[in-house]
């Protein structure tokens, strides 16, 4: 058992972004096949670059603020509620398009587990 609170986690850089941080509630290897469940903050303005997991599925729940996601050159609206699944080898970047932090939760799954 395992018991967190994002109010203890230290905030990390993202690798995409070092200046966007997020607050990992489950690290790669607590869980199989999980690689991370993490909380992470895209201030107006801040850019997720563009980027392929080749080995990798990433979830996105958008649960404030605004923004985009772009999958394979297509864009999608990143509002709460809206929730996202990349599969393995697709090429993905998230822009906040919005005045206010865009807040996602996000969930890593190998795929080879």
């Amino acid at each position: 058992m395992k018991y967190s609170s994002l109010k203890d986690i230290v905030e990390t850089g993202v690798s995409h972004n070092p200046e966007i941080k997020k607050k990992v509630l489950i690290a790669n290897g607590q869980v199989p096949h999980l690689t991370q469940l993490a909380k992470t903050i895209l201030a107006a303005g801040q850019v997720a670059g563009s980027h392929i997991h080749q080995d990798m599925y990433e979830i996105f729940l958008a649960e404030n603020g605004t923004g985009e996601i772009i999958v394979n050159d297509n864009k999608y609206s990143l509002i709460p509620g809206a929730c996202v699944t990349i599969d393995p080898g697709e090429k993905h970047e998230i822009t906040n398009t919005g005045k206010n932090d865009l807040v996602l939760t996000i969930i890593g799954m190998n795929l080879h587990g």
